[in-house]
């Protein structure tokens, strides 16, 4: 139940928004300006006799005023307001930050759940909670929330900017989210509710969590050393998941604002540069109520509503718990049509596919199992960081039911060997099926500003466990290693090469940082570390700017030489004990008779090698460095190949780099750029070294991608 605000603060704001004077008020209730002036500042209160009188000068309720759990309606009314065009002329065709994600709803569960983790309230030593809520709304109930959300006074804006469409992306994205809710009358609305965490504290303009995501671009200001963002990107994924370019806001705070906790709200709309009626907009705009201290009162701020308000903005939360709610307007998931296997033809096929909730249900389970499995276990003394839940609906019906995400069903044999290491049940060594073997691996943190030596090693923590059943097959690829610090969402996940033949399948977890324990050695210094060598979408560890400037240039061979470290443990952990003479039955042995085989013929035909281990650093000029091993199958004409470096790009062709370097190292010779091997090899490993002037762009914002392809025999 809110308490409401002090009654001296909440007048004076009501008197602003309503555009009165204290002497104007001390007027109308026939009262001294001193008597007015001790109400605001706190030296007395009205008598309840007066009430009613405030409240008619004001244009609301007794109740109202009574309780102070909301602004009067007196006044200036909510309303949008959009920034105006830049005075030089400057167009801003859409929001840069957008594009460094894509419209996926794996992307955005991976990202709001991230943030989500990082403003957990810890004092109290329980989850965050995150429910995930996709609502398609259909006639009246469409006709009610855009009435809402005014959308009469949006539609010209949207118009403007579909007749420009075909100029410009943004614009395309936003004209087929406007047809579809017209064409098929139909929106769809996913919103993002979290709990126990901080909410959208500060003021409206200052420094603060609110103005960081409400108001500002790139700025990152997260509530502890184990965060993982660093860039303030991620939380453009939640306008870049709505095809209108609007996120609507209802924030419980943490912190008082203003003398007020509940339901402070703010919509931001993204959409490009246009002209409407003669004027132009640059860009984004906001939807609230106009600040009177802003010029003309024409820019809109947060305002703290009603629960009738929050209701026909579907932003109705279910307690007071601290925490905020992002309703995303027009959410599509365009990467879904990439997993549709159903073969179904073009005409099928269409934009519509993107909007359909019951596949996006499955996808965020999907993406929140995989990546957040670890912050969802618990054991021992250890509890989990992190619940969450996604259902469907329909016009408020239910369509999927809300689905809790069980790490254990998701994840379980990676889940089993967390548990384990916090239950203090785990071995040496792989004996039995089952069983989890711990090994502690080094990372040398280097000393920061370029100096050289070592500020000290951290102990990270690797767990191997080998799949006790069928059962376990559901964590995904075999033989990876999940790794995780402190806020133990999985960031990089990795294949082991070179693994000795016979090997059982296996899982392994990494925990680095924090995520090693409190009592790791330098686990907050490993935590800063690792959190700069992370790229906007925190899916690995290696090359970036904030790691040279802070580091130096080969700071990143640091983890290198941890991946190395983790590879050959785990190498060690997984292999199968030899046996001596003595061990494993030899009478059972003596007794049998075995047929032997015939040796397989060799094929009479050439074959085709294939990459079988990479491994790729960037040097210190930026060029990537590699070595690549080669499996050959039997045969007596093997095909000549030649490596193809290329960049992984987002969408068009991969652009090919030029070798500086390749050279041959065992089973193989290097010719003109062709890699030739002779008659029964079986195995060849090869180095190279990229030009890095057939570079496009900088090597610490790409990946690599190494193809062997056939080449001329001549």
């Amino acid at each position: 139940m809110d308490t409401g605000e002090e009654f001296g603060p909440w007048l004076a704001r009501q008197l602003k928004l309503a555009g009165k004077t204290q002497a104007e008020l001390a007027q109308e209730l026939e009262l001294t300006r001193a008597a007015i002036s001790a109400w605001i500042t706190g030296r007395s209160t009205p008598r309840p006799t007066v009430m009613a009188d405030i409240a008619k000068a004001l244009g609301t309720d007794v109740g109202t005023v009574h309780t102070r759990t909301t602004d009067t309606q007196a006044g200036l009314p909510i309303t949008w307001y959009h920034r105006p065009g830049y005075p030089d002329g400057g167009r801003d065709l859409g929001n840069a930050a957008a594009f460094a994600f894509d419209a996926d709803v794996q992307v955005l569960a991976r990202e709001t759940c991230q943030n989500s983790l990082d403003e957990r309230l810890t004092e109290n030593g329980r989850p965050v909670r995150v429910r995930y809520t996709l609502h398609e709304l259909t006639g009246e109930a469409l006709a009610a929330f855009r009435e809402a959300i005014l959308w009469n006074d949006l539609f010209p804006h949207y118009s403007a900017v579909s007749e420009s469409a075909g100029n410009q992306k943004v614009g395309r994205v936003v004209d087929a989210g406007v047809r579809d809710m017209y064409e098929k009358g139909r929106l769809v609305l996913l919103r993002v509710d979290d709990y126990n965490a901080s909410g959208l504290i500060g003021d409206d303009y200052a420094d603060g969590k609110f103005a960081a995501v409400v108001r500002r671009q790139l700025e990152s200001l997260k509530s502890g050393p184990v965060a993982g963002g660093s860039y303030g990107l991620g939380k453009a994924t939640l306008w870049a998941t709505s095809a209108l370019g609007l996120v609507l806001i209802n924030s419980t705070l943490s912190v008082p604002h203003e003398g007020r906790t509940q339901r402070r709200v703010i919509g931001r709309l993204e959409l490009p540069w246009r002209e409407v009626g003669g004027e132009s907009y640059a860009g984004p705009a906001w939807f609230g109520r106009p600040d009177p201290d802003s010029p003309g009162a024409r820019v809109a701020r947060s305002w703290w509503a009603d629960e009738e308000t929050v209701a026909r903005l579907h932003l109705t939360r279910e307690s007071d718990e601290p925490g905020t709610s992002f309703l995303i307007v027009g959410a599509h998931d365009v990467a879904s049509l990439e997993e549709d296997g159903s073969g179904a033809d073009d005409e099928s096929m269409d934009d519509g596919d993107t909007r359909d909730i019951s596949r996006m249900h499955k996808r965020l389970v999907k993406a929140l199992g995989r990546d957040f499995w670890a912050a969802m276990t618990g054991g021992g003394s250890r509890l989990p960081l992190l619940e969450v839940s996604v259902r469907a609906l329909r016009n408020g019906q239910v369509v999927v039911p809300e689905q809790k995400v069980d790490p254990s069903a998701e994840q379980p044999a990676r889940t089993r060997a967390l548990r384990a290491h916090y239950e203090g049940a785990t071995v040496d060594r792989l004996l039995e099926a089952g069983q989890v073997a711990a090994r502690g691996v080094p990372l040398k943190l280097p000393l920061s500003g370029g100096a050289r030596g070592t500020l000290g090693t951290h102990q990270a923590v690797l767990l191997v466990t080998d799949l006790a059943n069928d059962a376990e097959n559901g964590d995904g690829a075999q033989n990876q290693v999940h790794s995780l610090r402190g806020n133990r969402m999985t960031v990089k996940t990795a294949g082991v090469p070179n693994l000795p033949l016979g090997t059982n399948p296996f899982q392994a977890v990494l925990l680095v940082g924090e995520a090693a324990g409190e009592a790791a050695p330098f686990a907050k210094e490993a935590e800063e570390f690792l959190r700069a060598a992370e790229p906007p979408e925190h899916d690995r560890w290696g090359q970036t700017d904030e790691l040279t400037l802070r580091w130096s240039p080969s700071a990143y061979r640091r983890i290198n030489a941890l991946t190395t470290e983790v590879n050959s443990a785990v190498r060690e952990l997984v292999a199968r004990p030899k046996r001596g003479a003595s061990e494993g039955g030899v009478a059972l042995r003596k007794a049998l008779t075995v047929k032997t085989k015939p040796k397989a013929k060799a094929p009479s035909g050439p074959v085709v090698p294939v990459l079988d281990g990479l491994d790729a650093t960037v040097g210190d000029d930026g060029e990537w460095q590699i070595t690549a091993e080669v499996s050959i199958p039997r045969g007596d004409e093997i095909v000549p190949m030649v490596p193809v470096a290329q960049l992984d790009v987002r969408s068009g062709g991969r652009p090919t780099l030029d070798w500086a370097e390749l050279v041959a190292v065992e089973g193989c010779e290097v010719e003109d750029g062709v890699l030739r091997f002779a008659p029964g090899t079986r195995r060849a490993k090869f180095r190279g070294r990229t030009d890095v002037t057939s570079h496009p762009v900088r090597t610490m914002l790409t990946r690599l991608v190494l193809e062997l392809r056939a080449g001329k025999g001549e």
